[in-house]
């Protein structure tokens, strides 16, 4: 993937732009992530926190049309810069799940959308139920909703602090709050069971800030590995928690 400019790396957050960019290069990870949601997504999809666009060039290459979002402008910027004149990219806005006037500001947007999907943003908003609302009225009836969340708050550790993550969840937890806000939940599942050993050595044992790139670089190598244990697994214990939901 085509690298940020200096400009935009001196302007954003350090750890969260540099465990995009370690993540960027894990490309049979990235595939493996897109590849688990790509049979929930049709229509016109909408991405929240499209960050650097690790997972965007996927449904872009695939010609989907997307529109793509972050609540950071250089974020937005970088994405202009890297897929504004592709024809399947439908448009690049900041959007926030949590603004105070989402009704009117995102008027234009409102139960516009075939699939929502946000994946790892909404361990970064307080107000998580909001959050979650907010994206139901983005959906069109009938429209699809793809939250993927970090797992199982026993695992929170200095990766979590650094990268400003609120919490992490348990599946139940996620599907409570599809439920409050009346969204019917198709599927619920975890992902990337061999991740957790991982996180927990390097973010709980030994406190690492960002995840090493020398560590994701072995682990993009053994993706296949952890793509066996899911499935003995049966997708009940994971790093991270997915929950598909679809609009009454």
């Amino acid at each position: 993937m085509e690298k940020p400019s200096e400009f935009f790396y001196k302007t954003i957050d350090k750890e969260g732009f540099e465990t995009l960019d370690v993540i960027s290069e894990a490309d049979n990870f990235n595939d493996w992530m897109y590849n688990t949601i790509k049979p929930y997504c049709k229509g016109k999809i909408l991405e929240i926190g499209s960050g650097l666009g690790n997972i965007s060039s996927y449904f872009i290459k695939d010609n989907f049309n997307i529109f793509l979002t972050d609540i950071r402008d250089n974020y937005c910027d970088e994405l202009k810069r890297k897929f504004s004149t592709n024809k399947n990219v439908i448009g690049i806005e900041n959007i926030d799940l949590v603004d105070p006037d989402f009704d009117t500001k995102y008027a234009q947007h409102l139960n516009s959308f075939d699939t929502v999907f946000a994946l790892n943003v909404i361990e970064h908003i307080e107000d998580d139920t909001l959050a979650i609302k907010n994206c139901k009225k983005l959906l069109s009836k009938g429209g699809r909703l793809i939250i993927l969340v970090p797992a199982y708050q026993k695992l929170y550790n200095t990766f979590d602090k650094e990268l400003y993550h609120y919490r992490r969840y348990t599946s139940k937890q996620m599907e409570n709050i599809f439920s409050k806000n009346e969204i019917t939940i198709k599927k619920s599942f975890y992902f990337n069971f061999l991740g957790i050993f991982g996180w927990y050595i390097s973010g709980k044992m030994m406190h690492k800030k960002i995840i090493p790139k020398s560590q994701m670089n072995f682990y993009n190598k053994i993706v296949f590995i952890a793509k066996i244990l899911d499935i003995i697994s049966l997708k009940k214990i994971g790093l991270s928690s997915i929950v598909i939901g679809e609009k009454k």
